[in-house]
């Protein structure tokens, strides 16, 4: 990315950094985890860019929205952006597995490129890799952790966190 401006956003799973070119998301980063993202030394921070992008997940995390519409820019091979897409589809407080993902991309023996392609998404939240769970209903590996996933699920199907105990079945 050249040119990239960042902001926070404060939110109920703590700071998210916003990345990108002030209106278009690149990068969506959570305070903790594999996702965590810190600002590059030559990233210019501002403030008072994404109005958009803040105002949409302010309302998410309020309970008020559930479809977003945002102008993304992710980085990723023509494979990791046929995955994002996919999982774009996947609706508010609905879960799939890996494996249905890779069908749904008409490649059902590739859940493990799938898990790579979703584990590498860029936009989490906005672009719902959350929502993508173990065949088991195991609440697998996520960038800003399991805990953080359990709360958004739980987020968006009306649950409480703790009754996401690792597993939705």
């Amino acid at each position: 990315m050249l040119d990239v401006v960042y902001t926070y956003l404060e939110s109920p799973i703590g700071p998210l950094l916003l990345a990108g070119d002030g209106v278009r998301l690149a990068k969506v980063g959570f305070p903790n985890g594999k996702g965590r993202v810190a600002p590059h030394d030559d990233w210019r921070r501002d403030d008072g860019q994404f109005v958009e992008a803040r105002a949409q997940l302010a309302a998410y995390f309020a309970g008020e929205l559930r479809d977003f519409d945002l102008e993304l820019t992710p980085a990723g091979t023509p494979f990791q952006l046929a995955v994002w897409q996919a999982l774009a589809d996947i609706p508010f407080g609905v879960t799939i597995s890996y494996g249905e993902l890779a069908s749904r991309l008409g490649r059902p023996s590739a859940s493990r490129a799938v898990g790579a392609a979703n584990g590498a998404n860029p936009i989490p939240i906005i672009v719902p890799c959350h929502r993508v769970i173990g065949a088991s209903g195991a609440l697998t590996g996520f960038g800003g952790g399991i805990d953080t996933k359990r709360w958004l699920l739980a987020h968006e199907t009306g649950g409480h966190p703790d009754q996401l105990q690792g597993s939705l079945f």
